[in-house]
């Protein structure tokens, strides 16, 4: 069953647990740090609501919202590419670069989004190359941070992390609300690219995404025949005895590749952070407090340890980077064929992602080409968005789920508590950053 959350848990590494946190961490300590876990934990139950609308009908959830209302197709199509459109992962890995070997950031920032687009595209079966890239950083990464910790973490900085995970809602004088609105809903993976869940589930093969088709490259894969339209299986004794299997070790596989491997890497980096810079010390713009903790380490331990951090950061960027593209290249295409294309033989699903992929990384290179080159920016700008996303499909889950389930495959009310929660959540930060602007705009 492995996979499928471990994608997830590569792309919450590569923006909410390598920058956004870290940086909230190094400005305020951990006051905020019961946000990362509340974020993980909500978006936990919000992806095992997507996950049980596809092992049960191997539709993808977003074919399930256009099938309650044709015009959440549209919706979701700005919602799935508008908040993703700003390359600020590749941006940062250029920035690191230059930092390394010199150069234009700008100019490796755009061979990244290239280099990722071509990977994609000649990948045989796209999943597996997803899967492949994000389990050796997920694996790598995890590794690097858990030797880091037993050499620099102290007990008291341990102690430190626990109280302020228990400070439930406290918001400390001076917090800049849409980084931290960014950083909620980059506790995890985040935005509609938690809906590519469906997508993953049907690639892998799971439960009735099994009788769906799989995205293959148009140069090295073979082409397989694919369908929007799900399948229901009969509620006998025996198929339900089967989807309890799936939906048993569906949520054991999202808890510990997802849950634990994201609250556990929060931790790890925050800790980090704060143990590599002063808290009195002026923290660098943008990026630089990267670099900060690079050179902390080269002071500890030699110039090799700065090295391993930035390259390490390089790939954690650059794979973030590739899996975004994949994830919402999939949610896209799967909109676009059942709003508009349904019947149209060209334009399948698995040609409509490599349409838009390559769409999505000639925008990337525009903006870049633009001169909007500062990453920071372009992450808190993507994360604020999709908080708002998260707001909008956390809602429509309970609707959809509640709507087409019955017995045993309907949802717990403990679930739809959760995901009740979800709304409020992001729905009120989301609501007191856009005031908070707004007040900031007309003062």
């Amino acid at each position: 069953m492995l996979g499928p959350g471990v994608i997830l848990a590569g792309l919450s590494i590569g923006s909410g647990e390598l920058v956004l946190w870290p940086r909230l961490t190094a400005e305020h300590g951990f006051a905020l740090f019961w946000g990362a876990w509340i974020g993980v934990t909500l978006q936990y139950f919000m992806n095992m609501e997507i996950e049980r609308y596809t092992l049960a009908t191997g539709e993808s959830a977003v074919t399930g919202f256009v099938r309650l209302a044709r015009p959440l197709g549209p919706i979701f199509l700005v919602c799935g590419t508008v908040p993703w459109i700003w390359p600020g992962w590749a941006t940062g890995a250029g920035e690191l670069l230059a930092w390394q070997i010199g150069g234009s950031p700008t100019a490796y920032a755009i061979a990244g989004l290239i280099a990722c687009g071509v990977l994609l595209t000649l990948g045989p079966v796209v999943y597996r190359t997803v899967e492949a890239v994000q389990t050796v950083l997920v694996l790598g990464i995890f590794a690097l941070l858990l030797v880091l910790a037993v050499l620099l973490i102290r007990a008291a900085d341990v102690g430190a992390l626990l109280g302020g995970a228990l400070q439930i809602g406290r918001i400390p004088d001076g917090v800049e609300l849409p980084l931290f609105l960014g950083a909620l809903a980059f506790a995890g993976a985040g935005g509609s690219v938690n809906l590519a869940q469906s997508n993953y589930i049907r690639d892998k093969g799971y439960g009735m995404g099994a009788y769906i088709g799989r995205i293959t490259s148009p140069f090295s894969g073979r082409e397989e025949a694919q369908s929007e339209i799900g399948l229901r299986f009969a509620g006998s004794a025996e198929n339900l005895a089967r989807w309890r299997v799936w939906w048993r070790r569906a949520n054991l596989e999202h808890l510990v590749t997802f849950q634990l491997l994201c609250v556990g890497s929060l931790a790890l980096f925050c800790l980090l952070t704060h143990t590599l810079l002063a808290p009195d010390a002026p923290l660098s713009p943008d990026f630089g407090f990267l670099r900060d903790q690079a050179d902390a380490l080269r002071l500890r331990f030699g110039g090799a340890a700065r090295l391993a951090f930035l390259w390490a950061s390089i790939f954690v960027l650059l794979s973030t980077e590739f899996a975004l593209l994949d994830a919402v290249s999939r949610v896209v295409a799967d909109l676009a064929r059942v709003s508009f294309l349904r019947d149209s033989a060209r334009f399948t699903i698995g040609r409509l992602y490599f349409l838009f992929l390559w769409a999505f990384i000639a925008f990337g290179v525009a903006v870049l080409g633009l001169g909007l080159s500062s990453p920071l920016t372009l992450l808190v700008l993507s994360a604020s968005l999709n908080a708002g996303v998260m707001f909008l499909y956390s809602g429509l889950l309970i609707w959809l789920n509640l709507r087409t389930f019955r017995g045993a495959l309907r949802p717990s009310w403990p679930r739809i508590a959760m995901l009740a929660g979800a709304f409020a959540f992001y729905g009120y930060f989301s609501a007191l950053t856009i005031v908070s602007q707004l007040a900031r705009l007309f003062a």
